[in-house]
């Protein structure tokens, strides 16, 4: 849904890692172990041979609705404090550390699990999202029944729905039938 073009590198991770569940159509990618694994070594945070196994996809959807929550929060809404806190218990549990090379630094794993491995990847991300501005540009959309993540690439970073064609239309929609009929919008 984002122009992809606009979207930097480290953000279009996190973007995509937090939509591997879609909530609206209650789609979930990361069904199994091995799908996960999939999906990190596409991205080149682990080799695709690595074993992961339930803990570690329990582990990682925590991760993800946890990252959820803090977009949500960028989007000016209230993130829920469960989830934050058991973003923050996950992320604990796998601690990184920078390595400085000739080119700059990068976040990696100080624990030697293939999860560790792949967790640092999306921490070095979020690191390169803060540094370059792109981390409060990440949100979910405003639509309760969507939380799709996106880029917002507007100018005064006011977006508030993953489309206009689609979300934005129908919250407008449904707010208009509500001045209309004296209603509140449901």
């Amino acid at each position: 849904m984002d122009d992809d073009v606009a979207v930097p590198a480290a953000a279009r991770l996190i973007r995509d890692f937090v939509n591997t569940f879609e909530p609206q159509i209650d789609d979930e990618t990361l069904t199994s172990p091995d799908r996960l694994r999939d999906w990190f070594a596409e991205r080149h945070l682990l080799p695709a041979g690595v074993h992961l196994g339930q803990a570690d996809l329990d582990a990682a959807v925590t991760i993800r609705e946890g990252l959820r929550a803090v977009l949500l929060g960028h989007a000016g809404h209230r993130a829920d404090p469960g989830a934050l806190d058991r973003l923050n218990q996950a992320l604990a549990a796998m601690p990184v550390a920078p390595r400085f090379t000739a080119d700059g630094h990068r976040l990696v794993a100080v624990g030697d699990t293939p999860l560790d491995q792949a967790v640092a990847g999306l921490v070095d991300a979020i690191g390169e999202c803060a540094a370059d501005g792109s981390w409060r540009r990440l949100k979910v959309c405003a639509r309760d029944t969507c939380r799709w993540a996106y880029y917002d690439a507007s100018r005064n970073q006011a977006r508030r729905w993953c489309s206009m064609a689609g979300c934005g239309n129908y919250i407008k929609m449904r707010r208009a039938y509500a001045v209309r009929t004296g209603r509140a919008p449901s």
